[in-house]
């Protein structure tokens, strides 16, 4: 009988791997343009202004993920953001010929390298939306009236000697950015011309979390701990001033109905005297 048991049916025929090659490279590069997209990108350090933070050279990781959650920059963390418009000047251009920037560009927009526009910057969020932030000269960089204490500035360097600046109070939805080596880093303190050197939180791409190269390199880039210190926060830098005038409400009514009843206490004692002087 057709089909029966002991009849062998015909071999599938098993597709070449050379068949199939393009067909998981377009799945890999489709993989790493949805990450470099809507997860991770990577980034290279281009100068010195986050020295020893970050070395000329180093790759970091972006994560691009929380911010589709509404998460907004941080106090103390590293960010890469677009140039809000004239931080950079004048880009070099490149010089390594049309077959190697092509290269370039197409591996960059699929996120297997950092970009060659060098359009971005990376530098330390050190206030936000709400805060006021200043820095005197021979002293420490103040927010909220809470003095900084910045381990992770270029050794030698000093918090704004050569550019203090403010008060300034940072509007909502912008950030105040600095770069770990303060001398050589044309950071907000060097554009306060525009939006009085404040980025926008619309321009931020991501946290650096990561130097992933050179391997030797390898570290996080944790929020340091002077971010954490009681009452840096703008609103609990308005709360003293809240709990003043809560605890003086009590008494202002309580002085306010006393000299009430005084005055018609009086005004029942001497009704001719009220009239009169009505």
């Amino acid at each position: 009988m057709p089909g029966g048991p002991g009849k062998l049916g015909k071999p599938k025929k098993v597709r070449s791997f050379w068949k199939e090659l393009p067909i998981l490279v377009i799945i890999a590069l489709a993989l790493a343009l949805l990450i470099k997209t809507f997860l991770v990108q990577a980034f290279s350090i281009p100068s010195d202004s986050m020295q020893n933070t970050l070395q000329r050279g180093d790759r970091v990781l972006v994560d691009k993920l929380t911010p589709w959650f509404g998460s907004k920059p941080q106090r103390g963390e590293v960010v890469v953001f677009h140039d809000p418009g004239g931080w950079l000047g004048e880009t070099q251009t490149s010089n390594s010929g049309p077959v190697a920037e092509g290269i370039q560009k197409a591996l960059s927009f699929i996120g297997l390298m950092p970009s060659a526009e060098e359009k971005d910057l990376i530098k330390r969020v050190i206030a936000v939306g709400g805060d006021t932030v200043s820095c005197k000269r021979g002293g420490k960089v103040v927010v909220n009236g809470k003095p900084l204490d910045e381990p992770y500035i270029f050794p030698g360097n000093t918090p704004c000697d050569e550019k203090p600046f403010g008060p300034i109070k940072v509007p909502e939805g912008r950030i105040w950015v600095m770069g770990d080596h303060r001398q050589d880093s044309l950071d907000s303190r060097y554009h306060q011309n525009l939006n009085n050197g404040t980025v926008s939180v619309d321009d931020v791409v991501g946290r650096a979390f990561v130097v992933a190269w050179p391997i030797d390199r390898w570290s996080t880039l944790p929020v340091p701990s002077t971010f954490d210190q009681p009452g840096l926060g703008a609103a609990a830098a308005v709360a003293p001033s809240a709990v003043r005038l809560a605890g003086a409400l009590p008494i202002v009514l309580w002085r306010r109905r006393r000299l009430i009843a005084k005055v018609r206490a009086e005004a029942e004692a001497r009704p001719d005297r009220l009239t009169a002087d009505c």
